[in-house]
């Protein structure tokens, strides 16, 4: 309904080949349109995660799990991911990483724009986008295509709790007045 109510630019309408996912409620809506899904931990100092579309559902297990390893999330939906809300940009430089999910080809997709945006900002905060690679993909169900290339909350949560242990790239910033973290990545 607000897509087809605005009337002063272009709008499209992405029509799913799958099932809709249930109906999720933001637990805030910033002032530029981002819907806030959830905060989980102390504060909002470890990863800003943008769920991209479907992905939010998917997202908001991953804070899930990160929480239980004792890393603190906000998980928000941009609603739309051009042009790239200030909020979403402002979010980033208070976090120690920021994750985008989404299930397009990562190449010069929303997590690619985001950073752009980042950078152009000064926020130098890492960013890691977590989609589709840029390759012929075997066919299957939408399902067998996401778990063969990774798109799961279990290998998500655990490349998140790498980069925010500092073993794997993009590193998470360090928390102030620490050195980069170093340290074994629970099994989940």
């Amino acid at each position: 309904r607000e897509a087809v109510a605005i009337n002063d630019a272009p709008t499209v309408l992405r029509f799913s080949k799958g099932s809709v996912g249930q109906e999720l409620e933001a637990i805030e809506r910033l002032d530029d349109g981002v819907d806030v899904l959830a905060r989980h931990g102390e504060g909002e100092r470890d990863v800003l995660i943008v769920a991209v579309g479907s992905m939010a559902g998917l997202s908001l297990e991953v804070a899930e799990r990160l929480e239980a390893q004792g890393v603190s999330s906000t998980v928000v939906d941009p609603r739309w991911v051009l042009p790239v809300a200030r909020s979403i940009i402002s979010l980033a430089a208070r976090h120690r990483i920021v994750v985008c999910i989404e299930d397009g080809v990562k190449a010069g997709a929303v997590g690619s724009r985001i950073r752009q945006e980042m950078r152009a900002a000064g926020v130098d905060t890492a960013l890691n986008e977590v989609g589709l690679p840029t390759q012929f993909l075997k066919h299957g169900s939408r399902n067998q295509i996401l778990e063969r290339v990774g798109l799961t909350a279990n290998q998500i949560t655990q490349d998140t709790l790498a980069q925010v242990l500092g073993t794997k790239v993009p590193f998470a910033r360090p928390l102030p007045g620490q050195d980069a973290p170093t340290g074994q990545i629970p099994r989940l």
